[in-house]
């Protein structure tokens, strides 16, 4: 009989969150975004969170949010990228011209034909690919610092715009075309509860199979209350998303103008909401591309492996320069989807069209996150930023906040993040 004993050590105590293995830096992006609401909710005598405003609120971030979940790829390789305004812009040019001159002049395909929006899209995407390919080759393959590259590319891209058009605004554009600027493209309250409760099911579906996995290879697991909780309060977002989408009526002079299309035999009492805008089901689509490609490709794990260390990711076989015209071109085309939606929710080609988008993007990435050392970025984080960026606009032009002195303010917070994000930093340890 052994006289030895065994003593069972009790797992060191976990705090809440720590048990929900909930991402701190999320949690205090989301309180940003919150307090932002708050407070300009509080200051127009709650105008702020109505589901109009908020519908509105989600149109005017997608092309933003778009260019910035590619911003995230391009300052995580520790480059940056000036031109990303001036892209959207010479996309948006080459898009209003194919569409308005060029193919109803070579091909006698008038606007209303139904191959010219998707034509038109094509040639957009090819030509913000193309360019930001460019741009990628003389910073990977001739050592041109990007903030050169992207600074000339501001200049340039901007007015070859110009030119392309002859300083002219450029439209009307395709009908079809328009669907993706927001109030004139939507679901409808049927199919949007259709896609939300889909994309609940799904993303119950993904945590659960996560799980699964992480238990299959014998990883450690959060318990199955955490989990629950998790699942329960992203269902319950994506359902309270699209409630409150749904819960913006259109008014009845716009029914009047078309009954059929929202069902209706009389303007009066009619119950028609807009829903779910096809321009934020694309920036959903974009998200959750990006997310796969950063999280599970191999291109995501060298983006990061290359800003992490560059040297070390060259030292170990990782195509430095390639990867670098491939993060670019990314960017292009991403430009271009932004300028889809940008140019679609205008109606026209201005020669204003996304003007400061490239400070704009750059300071949605760094709010959400994204160090500007290298090797730290977020998907959601860069489009969070976004959201808390075009917030602060919104609710700053409601109670009336002078342009200039909302600039101010904006500089002020992207400042302010980035000290924040410095001293995170300090306090944790991290890079």
């Amino acid at each position: 009989m052994s006289d030895e004993t065994t003593e069972t050590v009790a797992p060191p105590r976990r705090s809440f969150l720590a048990t929900l293995e909930v991402d701190t830096r999320l949690l205090g992006m989301i309180g940003a975004f919150a307090l932002v609401c708050i407070v300009f909710n509080v200051l127009t005598d709650g105008r702020f969170l109505t589901p109009r405003n908020i519908f509105n609120l989600s149109i005017q971030t997608v092309s933003v949010a778009i260019m910035a979940t590619g911003m995230v790829f391009v300052i995580v390789t520790r480059h940056i990228d000036l031109s990303v305004g001036a892209l959207l812009a010479t996309c948006t040019a080459v898009m209003a011209m194919t569409q308005t001159q060029w193919l109803p002049n070579l091909m006698g395909l008038e606007l209303g034909h139904p191959l010219i929006p998707w034509v038109t899209i094509l040639v957009g995407l090819i030509t913000g690919a193309v360019l930001g390919a460019f741009q990628g080759y003389l910073v990977g393959y001739q050592a041109i610092p990007a903030f050169i590259v992207t600074l000339g590319g501001l200049l340039i891209w901007r007015n070859v715009a110009w030119h392309m058009t002859g300083g002219q605004t450029i439209g009307p554009l395709d009908q079809t075309y328009l669907l993706f600027g927001g109030i004139n493209g939507t679901l409808g309250v049927f199919w949007s509860w259709a896609v939300g409760i889909a994309a609940a099911v799904a993303a119950a579906f993904g945590l659960a199979s996560a799980r699964r996995t992480k238990i299959g290879h014998g990883f450690p697991v959060k318990p199955v209350w955490a989990e629950v909780i998790v699942i329960g309060v992203v269902v319950a977002v994506i359902l309270g998303f699209v409630a409150i989408l749904n819960a913006y009526t259109v008014p009845d002079r716009v029914v009047a103008r078309d009954l059929a299309r929202w069902g209706c035999d009389t303007a009066e009492g009619c119950k028609a909401a807009y829903g779910i805008p096809y321009s934020v089901l694309l920036l959903i689509a974009v998200a959750v591309v990006m997310t796969v490609i950063a999280q599970r490709t191999r291109l995501g794990r060298y983006i990061f492996a290359t800003g992490g260390n560059p040297d070390a990711a060259e030292l170990s076989g990782i195509n430095t320069k390639l990867l670098t015209v491939k993060i670019f071109a990314i960017v292009g085309v991403l430009c271009a989807l932004g300028g889809i939606v940008a140019s679609a929710r205008l109606g026209y080609h201005t020669n204003d069209i996304g003007i400061l988008d490239e400070l704009r993007v750059i300071a949605a990435a760094v709010i959400g996150g994204t160090a500007l050392s290298g090797g730290i970025g977020t998907i959601y984080g860069a489009i969070i930023g976004a959201l808390i960026m075009q917030s602060l606009q919104s609710g700053m032009a409601m109670i009336g906040v002078d342009a200039p002195y909302q600039n101010i303010v904006v500089g002020f917070v992207l400042v302010l993040a980035v000290w924040i994000d410095i001293q995170y930093r300090k306090y944790t340890g991290a890079k």
